[in-house]
């Protein structure tokens, strides 16, 4: 085996998901030189391949070919396509895949981002080995490292995967037939996105989780009104459920509980869990430890790992795991990598979850507010509280705001329903801001808008709340000043 040194570079990015490219791109602006390594032919990592992008996309078409968002005017029976097939839901897909590819092939030849294809390993502190093709070897150098290598799904021995109707979440998008039934092991963010999606397929859904409770960092009340939704859209939720056995039947998969019930059905998507994708970095020769799920500890500030010149980011150093936040965790890893001053991340961040229907939060929980003793008030509004929810058919989906009642600001909001992704922003900029209760009350929302649901629920808060000082009226003065 030959070995080609080749030169040094200030930066080397191990994976080219939304860290590794936000990183990249930043690097490259800053006029330094960059190395991006993915072990995949392809660009754009986990999130543009088999998570984030296709998943999202799945949903957006399974929604559009349904007429999952006009039933409630036409009936449960209303379709866009009678007839939906796997090569309907897979058009689309690779369509927007191979765009979002491009973009950021795009992005990195504007930045002079250089790249490499191949599996990467540290062989010393501050050195790589990357084999790029059967036999052959790269070593490189680099005054800094950041890892952004994601995670790959959890596969227990329990489960007999056979890629086709027993399936991790990766393999599921590639379904060739889209099954009469389906169970999905794990009500986690990816379980719950998946099992709602094909409910509104009209699949016979049966979502399994071991645990009581599910999605428990989201506020109670939220996930009370969600497991109703879901439950009345089709999905049979069995929670408490711990899983005995898995049998692949040959025509049918079955599922035994501890409970001794049985669930059958046409195809299992295991869904319960990923791990860190560190195995193969050997780790050991930087000085770098992963925890037992293969992810690697950061300080949350900077995203250094605790070797100095490496710096950890995305999904691999763990909660939350967002492509939005790796975008950011990754640009200021590369700052403070290239010493650039850069803004701090903000306090809040959305979390939004793309199922039917979504599911997006920022701030507390009212769970969060009684675990810290904050004195509070809710203010809750329906969407059919909205002339833009009747015109959309809405039946479901609402928006609850958190208020301090010492300071009046704005804490947490929670929605659930159409749109919720989208509209929780106005949420984060208030809370970012440190606004009150009084925004919501005293801005004008566009009308009719979904929108207007803040309005609501702030004026619900608000006529509940004590009235501030300099809002009172003196009764005397006022009748002193009357009779006068």
């Amino acid at each position: 085996m030959q070995d080609e040194l080749l030169d040094h570079f200030d930066l080397i990015v191990i994976g080219s998901g939304p860290s590794g490219r936000s990183a990249a791109i930043q690097a490259g602006k800053l006029k330094r030189r960059v190395l991006v390594i993915d072990r995949k032919d392809r660009l754009g990592g986990v999130s543009a391949h088999t998570g984030t992008i296709p998943s999202k996309t799945l949903r957006e078409t399974v929604l559009n070919l349904s007429g999952w968002r006009e039933r409630s005017f036409y009936g449960r029976s209303y379709r866009v396509k009678d007839d939906i097939g796997a090569e309907d839901l897979q058009a689309r897909l690779h369509k927007t895949v191979d765009y979002e590819v491009d973009v950021l092939e795009h992005q990195f030849n504007r930045n002079h981002v250089e790249t490499l294809h191949g599996l990467a390993r540290f062989i010393g502190p501050k050195e790589l080995e990357v084999q790029v093709d059967a036999g052959q070897a790269t070593r490189l150098t680099a005054d800094k490292f950041l890892i952004a290598t994601g995670t790959k799904t959890y596969r227990p021995d329990s489960c007999p995967f056979n890629g086709t109707t027993v399936v991790d979440s990766d393999e599921f998008l590639k379904l060739e037939t889209i099954p009469r039934s389906l169970t999905v092991i794990g009500a986690g963010v990816i379980g719950v996105e998946y099992a709602t999606m094909f409910a509104a397929l009209d699949v016979r859904v049966t979502l399994i989780e071991p645990r009581e409770t599910f999605l428990d960092f989201i506020d109670h009340a939220l996930i009370d009104d969600f497991t109703h939704q879901i439950r009345e859209n089709g999905v049979d939720l069995r929670l408490g459920s711990p899983i005995e056995s898995i049998e692949d039947a040959g025509r049918h998969v079955e599922v035994t509980l501890e409970n001794g019930r049985h669930v059958r059905s046409d195809m299992l998507l295991f869904a319960a869990g990923r791990m860190g994708a560190t195995d193969r970095l050997g780790l050991d020769k930087a000085g770098l430890k992963a925890d037992h799920r293969g992810r690697l500890a950061v300080d949350h500030k900077t995203y250094q790992t605790s070797v100095p010149h490496i710096y950890a980011a995305g999904d691999v150093i763990g909660h939350p795991s967002l492509a939005s936040t790796s975008l950011q965790q990754g640009r200021i890893a590369a700052c403070h990598a290239l010493e650039t001053p850069t803004l701090p991340e903000s306090p809040w961040f959305p979390y939004g979850i793309y199922s039917v229907p979504e599911i997006s939060t920022c701030g507390m929980s009212e769970e969060e507010m009684n675990e810290r003793g904050i004195p509070y008030e809710v203010g809750v509004a329906r969407f059919r509280e909205t002339s833009r929810g009747h015109i959309m058919g809405l039946e479901h989906g609402m928006l609850k705001m958190l208020f301090s009642l010492k300071t009046r600001r704005v804490l947490g909001v929670q929605i659930v329903g159409e749109g919720a992704t989208e509209l929780i922003h106005i949420a984060q900029a208030v809370l970012n801001l440190k606004g009150t209760v009084d925004y919501f009350v005293q801005n004008t929302f566009n009308y009719p808008t979904l929108a207007e649901a803040y309005k609501i629920a702030g004026l619900d808060a608000f006529n509940r709340m004590p009235i501030p000082e300099e809002y009172k009226v003196d009764r005397k003065k006022a009748n002193a000043g009357a009779a006068k």
